[in-house]
């Protein structure tokens, strides 16, 4: 499974540093889930979908749908 968190980092221009403090962690530690070095666990997971506005279909590229979901 290849995840799209380093697309959807760079499609919002946001650096590393800014989405490891998002999920509470390092940066060192959120570029190893970028490398899938690490397995993202679920709580980041919802976390960063959430924090995308995506879901967890599309973060875990099971679907190429976005999936955006529109915050009220």
């Amino acid at each position: 499974m290849k995840l799209r968190i380093k697309q959807l980092r760079e499609n919002s221009g946001l650096t590393q540093a800014e989405v490891a403090e998002a999920l509470c962690c390092d940066q060192s530690l959120y570029s190893k889930y970028e490398r899938e070095l690490r397995s993202l666990p679920l709580e980041a997971a919802v976390k960063l979908a959430a924090f995308y506005g995506v879901t967890l279909d599309y973060l875990a590229g099971t679907t190429g749908n976005e999936g955006r979901i529109i915050k009220n």
